[in-house]
């Protein structure tokens, strides 16, 4: 969810492993774009033209499902990191990620990184989350942020920095996912 550090993990781990990065919410900003929003360089899904787009998005799901068939077509080629909401659900293979954290801690950090109160974070947060989960629900029926089923690790980042995720992510990505991939010896 928005604030448990998705964002800022994925591109790290893109770039430790030498992988392509590709982001659902990149994806959505440049269609708003597309579509006349304004753009701000941070917070703009906690801001009144991300919250607009929003509105928008929860009538007319042409651009989550456009978004979704980018994210698969671009899965398909291979050595990428996604960062998405609907990719757990979408895509059968891969090494899926959820990052947990409490909805106070996920306030603190977007309000500390959009630079805006911790009120005002609260209200937007709780918005987008509502609206986005009943978005995802229609289109697809799963519970966004209740069913974990998809993920091979779940990690609470409540207590841990970034550093932190970071390491404990690499570590698993090295001993599960890539040594996995590697036959035992003698075969």
């Amino acid at each position: 969810m928005a604030g448990s550090g998705k964002s800022t993990l994925a591109k790290r781990i893109a770039e430790e492993y030498n992988l392509k990065y590709s982001s659902g919410g990149d994806a959505l900003m440049a269609l708003a774009t597309e579509e006349g929003y304004r753009h701000v360089k941070s917070g703009w899904w906690e801001s009144h033209e991300g919250m607009r787009f929003l509105e928008k998005r929860s009538k007319d799901q042409r651009f989550d499902k456009a978004v979704d068939e980018k994210l698969l077509e671009v899965a398909g080629q291979g050595d990428v990191v996604l960062d998405s909401w609907t990719m757990p659900w979408l895509l059968q293979k891969g090494f899926k990620i959820w990052l947990e954290a409490s909805p106070r801690k996920r306030t603190e950090r977007i309000a500390r990184r959009d630079k805006i109160p911790i009120e005002e974070a609260v209200k937007a947060l709780e918005k987008k989350e509502r609206q986005t989960k009943a978005i995802y629900k229609k289109m697809y029926g799963f519970d966004l942020g209740d069913d974990y089923t998809p993920f091979n690790f779940i990690l609470d980042t409540e207590s841990l920095n970034a550093d932190e995720v970071f390491q404990v992510l690499c570590i698993v990505i090295d001993y599960v996912v890539l040594r996995s991939q590697v036959p035992p010896e003698g075969q």
